[in-house]
C-alpha cells in the first residue's frame, strides 16, 4: 500500500488543550503528527456509525 501524501494544515487551538495532546503523544509513543491523524481518523469513524444509525 502506498501512503498518502502528507500535507501541513495549521489550526488554532487553546494553549492548554495543546499541552495535552503533546502529553498525550508523548505517553502513547507517537508523534504528535501520528497521535493527531489517528484522533481524528477515530472521530470521523465515529461520525460515519452514527450517520449510519440514523439512516
Amino acid at each position: 500500500m502506498v501512503a498518502a501524501e502528507k500535507q501541513q494544515f495549521n489550526i488554532y487551538l487553546p494553549a492548554a488543550l495543546i499541552r495535552r495532546v503533546k502529553h498525550a503523544s508523548v505517553d502513547a509513543n507517537q508523534s504528535l503528527s501520528a497521535f493527531v491523524q489517528e484522533a481524528l481518523e477515530e472521530y470521523l469513524r465515529t461520525l460515519d456509525r452514527q450517520d449510519g444509525e440514523e439512516s
